[in-house]
């Protein structure tokens, strides 16, 4: 199979670290186990897949001890962004050191049938709000990892709070409920008047393996809304995803390509705003 040619300066902005477990445990109270996934794994994947940058999001899997991210990023040299979930009573020093390393945010999250509260290296979306003013000072965002019915429910009070937000997997979007959805039309909304950026992850939606069609009719309408709101990425190494249910970054990367054609989209979306977003150089 070709390779794609890349734009200069494109981005994964999504993927996680974990291990060596010996030297980077994982915490005690986790609600999962995820695959060995070192950095020397992450940095072959972004070679490979020809990335020149690319965001690194801590996962709860590791709790409050952001050590294996941290390693990760100052191995990258400058080429790395970093997704932080930090205790809520952490200091101003220990925000700046994470600042310095180059984190750029903070994660939330709120998922139906998911635990979220009283979990180490978890933040629920109630907490962004006391989190906000910090956000402001440092000119970090907000992920949010939500429901799409959540963040429309929550739309007004995430407005108010001033602090840009960029939301995962399209929004963990129900394709049952089609484009039309009120939910995901609020969605659209916030991307269209540029208060919400969104990360185009289309597998972790879709009950349509291996080609993730029953996707494309909202990744397609979140391109119209607004894509200089858009960011992409692999979500490297598949948390969860086993069989003929687990993608390769090839595999959603050629996805990605197909459904935007337009190079000068694909630009933008890969590369100028990754590079917007995350303060890259």
């Amino acid at each position: 199979m070709k390779a794609l040619d890349l734009p200069a300066g494109s981005c994964d902005c999504h993927a996680h670290v974990f291990g060596p477990f010996d030297r980077y445990p994982l915490a005690a109270d986790r609600t999962y186990t995820p695959p060995l996934a070192p950095c020397e794994q992450y940095l072959g994947m972004l070679a490979t897949a020809g990335m020149q940058r690319g965001v690194l999001v801590h996962a709860g899997a590791c709790g409050w001890d952001h050590s294996v991210t941290l390693a990760a990023l100052r191995a990258g040299e400058g080429r790395l962004r970093g997704i932080a979930v930090p205790r809520l009573g952490a200091g101003d020093n220990e925000l700046a050191d994470l600042h310095a390393a180059g984190v750029r945010g903070v994660r939330f999250t709120r998922i139906i049938g998911r635990p979220g509260k009283g979990i180490s290296g978890v933040h629920d979306l109630d907490e962004l709000e006391p989190f906000a003013p910090r956000l402001r000072a440092l000119g970090w965002h907000a992920q949010l990892w939500a429901n799409c019915s959540i963040i429309a429910a929550e739309a007004p009070r995430l407005e108010r709070l001033g602090v840009p937000l960029v939301i995962d997997h399209l929004g963990q979007l129900d394709v049952t409920r089609g484009v039309a959805d009120a939910s995901f039309q609020s969605l659209l909304g916030l991307v269209r008047e540029g208060v919400a950026a969104v990360k185009l992850t289309a597998f972790r939606n879709s009950r349509g393996v291996p080609g993730y069609g029953d996707v494309r009719p909202f990744h397609d309408a979140l391109v119209a809304a607004n894509p200089r709101q858009l960011v992409w990425g692999s979500d490297w190494p598949f948390i969860g995803m086993s069989g003929e249910q687990r993608p390769t970054v090839e595999g959603v990367t050629r996805i990605f390509w197909d459904w935007v054609s337009d190079a000068t989209l694909r630009r933008q979306i890969l590369a100028d705003n990754p590079a917007r977003i995350y303060g890259f150089d």
